[in-house]
């Protein structure tokens, strides 16, 4: 059975076994969110009238106390009556909607150790923000991993991912990096996640300090070519921390950006090779700390495993950057959830 879900005083039509979620961002009603995999809670909102079955939902994500006090995880939650919920990110309001596309291989290379790049073409443009993420779904399979955007918001035909190679992953090393060619059909979902830049109007262009590990880079690539766009002199100092300098990729593109753009940095660092003498060595989060004595006024963006999320978080605290102006995007393992970046 059919019931509806209201915020904000818009309606919405869920269907039987349909996360609330899933509903509003195919309807275009904006829904804070970020890994839609009942993980993090960014999507936790309070249901003031009707019912709700919680499926899923992790006890140390939400608790029996949330549960008992009319929270859920939007991404979980099915309606079990005519629901009416709050959520914390303010009023709804109209986002790209969420919807599924058949794509087709264009590219497939090699970029660094165990890394790839996918490049998707769409039947049609798929509207989205930089810094958000798709869906790829295994053929033959209910499993879905998730992939962040490395395109703007312009670049919306063939869609950029890069994927890095899972042991025993069933889309990395059973799929992906297995037997997928140019040319094959690819199911995408999309666009996912609350990782992207202000409206540009909202923007103000004040410094911004990027931090991807791995790669965590993707969507930071978009923000920051994003970012410049608006500004050309706004000064983004982007750090990408590798184990080694096998693992970088994409220099070629950094190098062009640090020559067209006065106030943007590229800062590789690379963790376990401490003997290498052409680039920064250590944590990316460290270097951080040592170039910039303060971040007031800047904004943070953070993306890659939770151990540099978290490391960034702090890092980016201790230099007086406000804490709403901190941005993340972790990455969660396959092995914890249904889909992983």
């Amino acid at each position: 059975m059919s019931f509806t879900a209201t915020v904000g005083g818009r309606e919405v039509a869920c269907g039987p076994d349909q996360p609330m979620l899933d509903a509003f961002l195919r309807a275009g009603v904006w829904m804070p969110n970020s890994c839609n995999q009942g993980t993090c809670g960014t999507c936790k909102l309070r249901v003031v009238d009707g019912a709700v079955d919680h499926r899923d939902s992790p006890a140390d994500t939400l608790t029996e106390d949330e549960r008992a006090a009319g929270l859920a995880l939007a991404c979980q939650a099915r309606l079990r009556s005519n629901v009416v919920v709050e959520t914390s990110g303010g009023a709804a309001r109209a986002t790209h909607p969420l919807r599924d596309l058949t794509a087709t291989v264009r590219e497939i290379q090699d970029i660094a150790r165990d890394t790839r790049r996918l490049r998707l073409g769409l039947p049609e443009p798929l509207a989205f923000n930089a810094g958000q993420y798709v869906e790829l779904t295994v053929p033959g399979t209910g499993v879905r991993r998730q992939y962040s955007l490395v395109n703007t918001a312009d670049e919306d035909k063939v869609l950029e991912l890069h994927v890095r190679l899972v042991p025993g992953g069933a889309a990395t090393e059973q799929w992906i990096f297995a037997g997928l060619s140019v040319g094959e059909q690819v199911q995408v979902t999309g666009p996912l996640g609350d990782f992207f830049l202000p409206p540009e109007d909202e923007d103000d262009g004040d410094p911004m300090a990027l931090i991807g590990g791995g790669t965590g880079l993707a969507p930071l690539i978009g923000l920051a070519r994003t970012a410049l766009s608006r500004d050309p002199s706004r000064k983004v100092v982007l750090y990408h921390g590798v184990r080694g300098a096998a693992d970088l990729y994409d220099l070629d593109l950094m190098a062009e950006l640090a020559d067209s753009y006065p106030g943007f940095s590229f800062l590789p660092v690379l963790s376990h090779e401490p003997g290498n003498s052409t680039y920064r060595t250590g944590f990316p989060t460290d270097q951080f700390l040592e170039d910039v004595p303060s971040a007031r006024g800047w904004s943070g963006w953070l993306c890659g495993p939770p151990p540099m999320v978290d490391a960034g978080v702090k890092a980016f605290k201790r230099r007086r950057m406000a804490p709403r102006m901190i941005h993340r995007e972790n990455f969660t393992p396959a092995a914890a959830a249904t889909s992983s970046p």
